[in-house]
């Protein structure tokens, strides 16, 4: 058998896997599948067990060990696939026909374009498979750094017996940590299916210029509070294309976003100390405390102020997008006699996140629900009010025609800017010099 380039025989590496995760040194397949949150059960354990053998043999192949994201995406698309049901005809005509009610009541309220392309229909797994390449773009930093972090410790904390054997086995370790992270982050991914609606429902733009649908739980959403069904559907339909709108006229807006949290997110470093410490006095019997520790965040290092001003500055966006997608909606659904009950629904839904969007958001150190759209929603309808539609959705024009964060607590700054160009030709006159036209 062939040494990788660590100097390790990958049969030696399987038996100290074995090993390692035997009962007598502390842990066991079943404590691992615990920690990466997988339910106890044979065939659950026999896909975690293949799925990490598959990482460490990448390792064994020359690879340079890192995350292995087909192990996150495996994960993913085998909890999406439990309970899973596919789209019925019933929920397609439902969905088709609140989409064209939508989109001419749509035109009625904002000057945003319409779509082009038909909306989307998935299944929990597609929904998955459509995501999981943002969701790798956003989190390859810190995903990247916390391998590292993980594969360090665990070296540090051998048992004696094992050191020389281990002595360069760094990618091997490497790719053990980043399948302990790939399976807790596939986790996230894969009960995060289960709730979804649709493409807009995490607040990032997964879907590029078109409306996406999950219409299972979207049709569990409505019956589960009891909503009138079609003005539910209908409701929820605009405020997808609201935002598929919004993200395929102003195309700077999805890179903007992403570079943004990308930024951000190659800013964030581990708290070493926090994980020697932890693997010093964990109980390994006690699998709980290493995935608490994940989705606590408590690996995470305390930001910096730079990264606190990043931050904010997402949040700021991410609200201004998710504020304007709310007042839209509003102006459009006005038809509808339970649209209040429905939009409050779906704002209390939004502000308090399922424990999947948590535990994504703790693993990679953001935060999905910005928490000022309630300011932001309050600013694009003193905007409406002031200056018309026209006025407001050409702010969305250019990055530098946003909102500060400084008008979104203070609309009159707003309000101010806006009267200073006056007519719509003086603002397009502006934009040309900020475009250097």
């Amino acid at each position: 058998m062939n040494e990788n380039q660590d100097g390790m025989n990958p049969e030696d590496f399987s038996e100290f896997l074995r090993e390692f995760l035997s009962k007598q040194n502390g842990i066991d397949a079943e404590a691992l599948a615990k920690a990466a949150g997988i339910p106890n059960d044979p065939k659950a354990l026999e896909q975690m067990l293949k799925n990490f053998s598959a990482a460490m043999s990448a390792s064994a192949e020359g690879s340079n060990g890192g995350v292995n994201w087909k192990l996150a995406l495996d994960q993913a698309k085998s909890l999406a696939a439990s309970g899973s049901k596919s789209i019925t005809d019933a929920e397609r005509r439902s969905i088709t026909d609140a989409v064209s009610i939508g989109t001419l009541w749509l035109d009625a309220v904002t000057t945003v374009g319409s779509l082009t392309t038909e909306p989307k229909l998935l299944t929990r797994e597609l929904w998955v498979a459509d995501s999981i390449s943002l969701f790798q773009e956003l989190s390859q930093p810190v995903a990247e750094r916390m391998a590292t972090a993980l594969s360090q410790t665990m070296q540090q904390n051998l048992p004696e017996e094992l050191d020389g054997m281990m002595a360069g086995a760094g990618a091997f370790m490497k790719a053990a940590g980043g399948a302990m992270f790939a399976m807790q982050l596939g986790q996230a991914l894969g009960k995060l299916s289960q709730n979804v609606m649709s493409g807009s429902d995490v607040g990032l733009p997964i879907f590029q210029e078109r409306a996406a649908f999950v219409p299972q739980n979207l049709t569990a959403f409505i019956q589960e509070l009891e909503l009138a069904e079609d003005q539910a559907t209908i409701f929820l339909a605009i405020r997808e294309m609201a935002f598929a709108r919004l993200f395929k006229n102003s195309r700077w807006l999805r890179d903007s976003v992403v570079a943004q949290i990308s930024t951000y997110a190659s800013e964030i470093s581990i708290d070493t100390e926090n994980l020697r410490e932890l693997a010093e006095g964990a109980d390994l019997n006690d699998p709980e405390q290493l995935r608490a520790a994940l989705e606590s965040g408590a690996l995470i290092a305390k930001r910096t102020e730079e990264q606190e001003r990043a931050l904010a500055s997402i949040e700021t966006l991410l609200a201004l997008i998710e504020g304007w997608v709310e007042v839209v909606t509003e102006e459009a659904t006005k038809l509808l006699p339970t649209a209040s009950a429905i939009s409050e629904a779906v704002r209390r839904r939004r502000a308090a996140g399922g424990p999947a969007e948590l535990t994504f958001g703790t693993l990679v150190g953001l935060e999905l629900r910005p928490r000022r759209i309630r300011e932001a929603a309050a600013l694009w309808r003193e905007v409406t009010n002031a200056v018309g539609t026209q006025k407001r959705d050409d702010l969305w024009n250019h990055p530098d025609l946003l909102p500060t964060s400084e008008e979104v607590d203070s609309p009159g700054l707003l309000l101010a800017r806006i009267n200073l160009f006056g007519s719509g030709d003086a603002m397009d006159e502006a934009l040309k010099k900020w475009l250097g036209e």
